[in-house]
């Protein structure tokens, strides 16, 4: 799952306008400034994080951030065969409901 939020964070970098050598670049939408603002964080780098903000508006940075957490909380909880809330309260270090 990392491996696919590193992947959409390697497109995004690469499709930053000034690294296009002149050509039309696309913009950015929600989900790949979420992605990047996301990796980010877990990287600790506040650089990335706030051109990654900028991107996009502040509500659809969060509304972005909120959907990959969703996704990433389904995902676990399906591959470890538990409960969305299991996952999520583990993940945030909070007692088992």
């Amino acid at each position: 799952m990392f491996g696919r939020i590193r992947e959409s964070f390697v497109r995004v970098v690469t499709s930053r306008p000034g690294s296009g050598g002149g050509r039309n670049v696309r913009p950015h939408n929600l989900f790949e400034a979420a992605a990047a603002y996301v990796s980010a964080c877990a990287e600790d780098d506040q650089d990335r994080m706030d051109e990654a903000a900028s991107w996009v508006s502040p509500e659809a940075l969060s509304f972005g951030v909120n959907e990959l957490a969703s996704r990433a909380v389904v995902a676990l909880a399906r591959e470890g065969g538990r409960s969305p809330q299991a996952v999520a309260r583990e993940l945030l270090g909070l007692p088992a409901a």
